[in-house]
């Protein structure tokens, strides 16, 4: 019974890497009992942060290890995107210097026990298939972005920038600031106009794809130029997105009069 216990757990050392998460289903399906388990949490082989979740390390819990294991260990079809995506690829300083919150885009929601891990990051889920509709058809291919954990290089699955400008967008008014929207917007000369188009063509938010025109005339970076407004529906009709501002004429939004400064 030792010896069959040793080669699980020499199994386990295999499978499982340093810090990453698992929960319980994932264990069960690998051949590991309740019994096996609470074994290895006694033995101090496993660390238990939540209820039925493990992990092959007591040192500090990051979002990434989370992220990365609920990606790759759990496989569940979820992609870092939005506001976190642009701070990751090097837009922090125009956002902010610290992530407190880490928007996850999938089909389903993740994991429930997600919310009591000892994190100080929060975790947001949206649905890529609200904004996104033909995601069902045709996944995105998301950027791989290298994390370094205890001596391994691990990807983390990441919405490009274009993507993720558009995810961003859709936060307006009520969880992300026009002011900061503005400043991202500035800093944002290097976006694709091919990779652009389709998105924009198939995004089905008008909110998020006029934001997107106006924001892009406003700071009047080269890629807009080759954009093609002409396959891209635009809807009808005004939008206010905040009370007593300034209607932009073109686009049909009313927007913040500092805006228009």
């Amino acid at each position: 019974m030792a010896t069959r216990s040793d080669g699980k757990l020499n199994q386990l050392l295999q499978e499982l890497p340093e810090g990453l998460l698992v929960d319980a289903a994932w264990l069960e399906a690998k051949g590991y009992s309740s019994a096996l388990r609470s074994h290895y949490l006694s033995s101090g082989w496993l660390d238990s942060p939540t209820r039925r979740v493990y992990r092959r390390s007591r040192g500090h819990l990051t979002w990434q290890q989370t992220v990365i294991s609920l990606q790759s260990l759990l496989d569940l079809p979820l992609t870092v995107g939005g506001r976190t995506a642009l701070e990751e690829q090097g837009y922090s300083h125009y956002i902010s210097a610290v992530t407190q919150r880490v928007y996850l885009y999938g089909p389903k929601k993740p994991p429930t026990w997600l919310d009591d891990l000892p994190l100080e990051t929060e975790f947001e889920w949206r649905n890529n298939r609200r904004l996104f509709p033909k995601d069902a058809e045709a996944p995105p291919l998301p950027t791989p972005v290298v994390y370094s954990a205890s001596g391994m290089q691990l990807p983390i699955r990441y919405s490009t920038k274009e993507r993720a400008a558009l995810e961003l967008l859709d936060e307006l008014p009520k969880h992300e600031s026009f002011h900061q929207v503005d400043m991202l917007f500035e800093g944002m000369s290097t976006l694709s106009p091919r990779k652009l188009q389709p998105l924009l063509e198939n995004c089905s938010s008008v909110k998020v794809k006029r934001l997107f025109l106006f924001f892009a005339d406003r700071h009047n970076h080269a890629w807009r130029s080759h954009l093609d407004l002409s396959k891209i529906d635009l809807g009808s009709g005004k939008r206010a997105l905040v009370e007593g501002g300034k209607l932009d004429t073109r686009y049909g939004i009313m927007l913040p009069a500092e805006l228009f400064e």
